[in-house]
């Protein structure tokens, strides 16, 4: 899968922490990182920094990819 904006992001992360049989709430604990804020990603929610370092990969030709 080639994550080429926030909304592909958000599906891959949401896959990979199903495929770990982690609840959102399990995922944001472990990442210190607030309920919602993990919802808003999962759900392609563009924020600044999502998109700021998309943006940058895309200006410097970078391609993300998941691992599978």
């Amino acid at each position: 899968m080639l994550i080429t904006d926030s909304k592909s992001l958000g599906h891959a992360i949401r896959a990979r922490r199903q495929s770990k049989n982690l609840t959102q709430s399990q995922l944001a604990m472990q990442s210190g990182v607030s309920l919602p804020t993990v919802s808003a990603i999962e759900n392609g929610k563009p924020s600044a920094q999502i998109g700021l370092v998309l943006q940058l990969c895309r200006d410097l030709g970078l391609q993300l990819k998941v691992a599978e």
